[in-house]
């Protein structure tokens, strides 16, 4: 995702759940990555995707909380929604989305779904909507925070009934994917993974392409019969509209099956009705240091000249540039010249620095900063420059997950970097003086120096880009990971590569560490691994 991406972004989903099968979907088989797929997410045709990040950048609430405050510094005109999957305990996780602000939770079923998935996950992963559904709506308003969010549910929806009964059970919206693609002519052969799909719709082969026979027209009609039916069951139950009858699930009835399961779905039909227990709530405002930042930064940029300016920064001032960076992408298609805006700071930076960065912005920061650092950025630069005590252990500059999905841009770091540093990046250069575990993984492109100590399952899946490390230990090869590219010694234009990076981070940051292998360039150069995929 690129920052023009977002720009240009009503909607943005938060995938916690790819498709309805948990843990199952969101994989792009190699074969279908054409080179248009592959110019677009920035890596190579014919290789396997996983989804975009940073969506794989959330492990605890608080990084979905983080993630969802970036997004909406970004963009704050667009709506962001949160996709869980239904399965037990859900209605705890949407609480947590809710006090996430996020706009939406959006609740998948286990019928949903291109039929890519595994043959066991489709017929075994997952819950029915109506589980997930019911638990997130009854949950969120004993919590008095159902006001909060919007709920959506999709995976299966097919009839106007479906929708009645969803809104019964508490929903907002309501999702089709499956629906609209029979309405254009889908067979459900369930090939979609196999690049060979007979009516041209999940293909990216030109002569099935070709065969491809849908019209906006069929969907239309499809969408005017379905709330045909929707206002028939609607009248037959008294209402005149899908807001009246939202959580009164008072009015359905279970069907007497006989089966000792459905006896332990009555819980589904205790009734929750509407929002009317929900709380008022009014987010925070954003940071004041980057939305400052941002104006001032964009009144002086209106003027033609070039800007300069400084600030103290603390821990809490988080995503400190990317209000700047939403209002550049939002003006400049190509960002802006290199070093129209350079921005000076000093302290501690809270997490998310630079998200999203542009091409015309450096940050410079005289200090450390916390998770995020440049995550999805596609420009600029970011300085990092720690404290330094003499004698002392190296200092840590950057937290975790730091250019997580970048696509373009610097990060020079004066110190070490914390877990899943540069983890798909597709086309930043980095120089870092040591990262913890998982450094480089999924890597799709770009460069990334580390002088300095590494953790363990370096470079997994790396399938792009290069990577050099120092190993004066002869040491680092027992941490490289058992799926990364072939570690060897640089050649003479990687060398050249590597020399002119360790240039550009001295100037940078002042680093120590790089002016002293400079300054010894014929022994040191002797102590680089290089790790680079080979083509095809």
């Amino acid at each position: 995702m690129t920052p023009w991406y977002l720009a240009s972004a009503e909607d943005l989903q938060i995938k916690m759940a790819q498709g309805a099968k948990p843990g199952e979907g969101g994989q792009l088989p190699g074969r279908k990555v054409s080179a248009d797929i592959a110019r677009v997410r920035h890596t190579r045709p014919g290789v396997t995707l996983i989804s975009p990040p940073p969506h794989h950048d959330i492990y605890s609430i608080e990084d979905l909380a983080q993630l969802v405050s970036d997004l909406k510094t970004f963009r704050p005109s667009a709506r962001v929604s949160v996709k869980l999957a239904s399965e037990p305990g859900i209605g705890v996780i949407a609480v947590g989305v809710a006090k996430a602000q996020a706009d939406a939770v959006v609740i998948s079923g286990h019928e949903g779904g291109t039929g890519a998935a595994p043959l066991m996950s489709i017929k075994h992963a997952g819950a029915p909507w109506e589980v997930g559904l019911a638990e997130a709506h009854q949950t969120l308003v004993e919590s008095g925070i159902r006001g909060r969010v919007t709920l959506e549910v999709d995976g299966g929806l097919r009839t106007g009934r479906d929708v009645v009964v969803a809104a019964l059970l508490g929903a907002d919206r309501f999702g089709f994917g499956t629906l609209p693609l029979l309405a254009l002519g889908c067979k459900m052969v369930r090939r979609c993974h196999l690049d060979t799909c007979p009516t041209g719709i999940a293909t990216q082969r030109p002569e099935l392409r070709a065969r491809f026979s849908g019209r906006p027209e069929q969907v239309e009609t499809l969408f005017r019969l379905l709330a045909g039916e929707v206002r028939r069951h609607l009248a037959a139950l008294g209402a005149r509209s899908l807001e009246e009858v939202i959580g009164r699930s008072d009015l359905l009835r279970p069907v007497d099956s006989g089966h000792p399961v459905a006896r332990a779905l009555d819980d589904l039909l205790v009734p929750f009705p509407g929002r009317a227990a929900s709380s008022r709530f009014e987010p925070p405002a954003p940071s004041p240091l980057g939305e400052a930042l941002a104006w001032e930064a964009a009144a002086l940029l209106a003027q033609g000249a070039p800007v300069s300016l400084e600030y103290q920064i603390e821990n809490t001032d988080r995503a400190v540039g990317t209000r700047l960076a939403g209002i550049i992408a939002a003006g400049y298609p190509a960002g802006l010249p290199e070093g129209t805006i350079r921005i000076r700071l000093t302290g501690t930076a809270g997490q998310s620095l630079g998200a999203f960065l542009v091409p015309g912005v450096h940050l410079h920061l005289a200090g450390a900063a916390n998770d995020g650092v440049g995550k999805g950025m596609a420009g600029g630069s970011i300085a990092l420059a720690p404290r330094r005590v003499p004698g002392g252990s190296p200092p840590h500059a950057v937290g975790n997950a730091a250019l997580y999905g970048a696509t373009g841009g610097r990060l020079f770091a004066a110190g070490s970097a914390g877990l899943r540093f540069a983890v798909r990046n597709s086309g930043a250069e980095a120089v870092v003086e040591g990262c913890s575990d998982h450094g480089c993984e999924y890597m799709t492109g770009g460069a990334v120096v580390i002088l300095g100590p590494t953790g363990r399952n370096l470079a997994a899946g790396m399938t792009g880009g290069v990577l050099y490390v120092w190993d004066p230990g002869g040491t680092a090869a027992r941490h490289f990971a058992t799926t990364s590219p072939q570690a060897a010694r640089p050649s003479a234009s990687d060398l050249g590569e590597l020399q002119g990076l360790l240039e550009a981070h001295r100037a940078a940051t002042g680093s120590g560490v790089a002016g002293e292998l400079l300054d010894h360039w014929d022994a040191a150069r002797e102590q680089f691994w290089v790790l680079r995929p080979l083509p095809g």
